[in-house]
């Protein structure tokens, strides 16, 4: 299965087949997949690791997340088969590549229920998505606006807010 055909089946139908459903709000009501925290760790080879002779548990995924068995085949796929600049080139893998890129992107936006695929913005993680926010907030924010976070966040989500605010008061 190529890489952008990978993605977009665990993007239609989850990572294990179809999802298994509940009814919510009584019959006829809105139906959502019921989550099976098993069958998703299942997909994460690295979580199949002991650590201290415990099952691994990785909670620090906004530094950096780790990959499904999906993920890591549709990269090796795509790093075998068609690896090209996205939007930068006219030859055949620089066309594949941007292809299977913005297939993606229109199946991350039916996934997300988003209007428009041009919606959906593609960043290297956690933090520069949180950095993009707030710099992209920062322009409207105005002195004794509030801007909350617990100590509870992740040091990427605590700075961006301190730097803001030590800009803008």
């Amino acid at each position: 299965m190529a890489g952008s055909e990978a993605v977009s089946a665990i993007l239609e139908r989850g990572p294990s087949g179809p999802h298994p459903t509940a009814e919510k709000g009584g019959p006829g009501g809105p139906r959502s997949p019921v989550f099976d925290a098993y069958a998703a760790r299942a997909q994460f080879p690295i979580l199949s690791r002991t650590v201290n002779g415990k099952p691994l548990v990785y909670l620090d995924s906004a530094a950096s997340a780790q990959k499904p068995r999906a993920v890591i085949d549709a990269l090796t796929a795509a790093m075998e088969g068609s690896y090209a600049n996205v939007h930068r080139g006219l030859h055949t893998l620089a066309n594949e590549t941007t292809e299977a890129f913005e297939a993606a992107r229109e199946s991350v936006a039916r996934f997300v229920n988003a209007e428009t695929p041009d919606n959906i913005v593609w960043t290297k993680g956690g933090t520069e998505a949180i950095n993009l926010v707030a710099s992209s907030l920062g322009q409207s924010i105005q002195p004794g606006d509030e801007i909350i976070v617990s100590q509870m966040e992740h040091h990427s989500n605590i700075v961006p807010w301190h730097l803001l605010r030590e800009r803008r008061g």
